[in-house]
């Protein structure tokens, strides 16, 4: 498996601890969504079930189990996410039933006779009942078997799960090893650049962005918030047109515009929205914190035009407020 340049680090460490029989009974892969840790545990927990790894210890892809893991039948192998409902769609988060049958399979011997690995992903969206099931795994686990969770955002995680694992973070890569890898994906130049900077560096993130027209609404969001500051445009129709169309990332986009027009008010440049006096950066900052909060608000079950509406009113006349 190729993994990205900057995981090799980490990779090395978990290689190394894996040919020793030093792995940690949990592994909590911490990183954003884009960084490559769930390349990073598939990675290991393939090599953990290879019966012929390679001396870099990756696995060797044509064993039997490697056979079997890469078709997902292999039998000491369980990949636990979230099901689907009754009407199709995927469930927002993971049940206490699905940690109970993990830890009955658990229970039993492997079929193997080496290692069950069990891969949870996203363990951050646990929810309660089954987080408490999931720590009864982690206290006392069984024999010969290696928990490996894989979280956006492990600060959801509660503490005891925390500390019974250990942590496993990837870092983010320098912009010019960022921008090969990139360009190694066949992105130009200029694309790979603006992604990376829509991204805040994250190199998958802006390899998805670049792949559809994603990049597109980023100038659209600017266009909004322009027209918002100027009163050309209500929030009400912008909240309207957002919720209707990728709400989430529209907010991020709106997030880093806003950390990007307080950077040039703090260099004394003009910005780009008519917020020209340096006493808007702090309100700029709020505005940034706020809009994260709300993109947050968007995974749950509230109305997502009523919370885009609420973040926007507090945009629309930041000068004046």
């Amino acid at each position: 498996m190729n993994l990205q340049p900057w995981l090799a680090e980490n990779w090395r460490q978990l290689a190394t601890a894996l040919a020793h029989q030093r792995l940690h009974h949990g592994l909590l892969f911490a990183a954003p969504a884009g960084y490559g840790k769930r390349a990073l545990a598939t990675a290991l927990a393939a090599a953990a079930l290879c019966q012929q790894r390679l001396p870099d210890g990756h696995a060797c892809g044509h064993c039997r189990a490697c056979l079997l893991f890469a078709a997902g039948t292999h039998p000491d192998f369980v990949r636990i996410t979230f099901e689907l409902r009754d009407d199709g769609k995927p469930r927002t988060e993971i049940t206490i039933d699905q940690m109970r049958s993990l830890s009955q399979r658990l229970a039993m011997s492997s079929q193997f006779g080496g290692l069950q690995i069990a891969l949870v992903d996203p363990a951050d969206r646990l929810n309660a009942s089954a987080a408490n099931a999931l720590l009864k795994t982690l206290e006392e686990p069984a024999a010969a078997t290696i928990l490996l969770l894989v979280a956006d955002d492990p600060s959801r995680l509660p503490a005891t799960i925390r500390s019974r694992c250990q942590r496993i973070d990837v870092r983010a890569p320098a912009r010019a090893e960022a921008l090969a890898w990139l360009e190694g994906q066949r992105i130009g130049s200029a694309d790979a650049n603006e992604a990376l900077d829509a991204s805040l560096g994250n190199p998958g993130q802006a390899l998805a962005w670049s792949a559809d027209d994603t990049l597109a609404l980023r100038g659209s969001c600017a266009d909004d918030l322009a027209a918002l500051a100027r009163g050309r445009r209500s929030a009400l129709e912008v909240a309207e047109a957002w919720a209707a169309d990728r709400p989430d990332t529209r907010l991020w986009f709106a997030a880093v515009l806003a950390r990007d027009e307080a950077q040039r008010l703090a260099r004394g440049e003009s910005g780009r929205f008519g917020l020209t006096a340096p006493a808007e950066i702090p309100k700029l900052a709020a505005w940034f914190s706020r809009a994260n909060q709300t993109r947050g608000l968007l995974a749950t079950t509230v109305r997502t035009d009523l919370v885009l509406l609420d973040v926007l009113r507090a945009w629309s006349t930041p000068a004046n407020q």
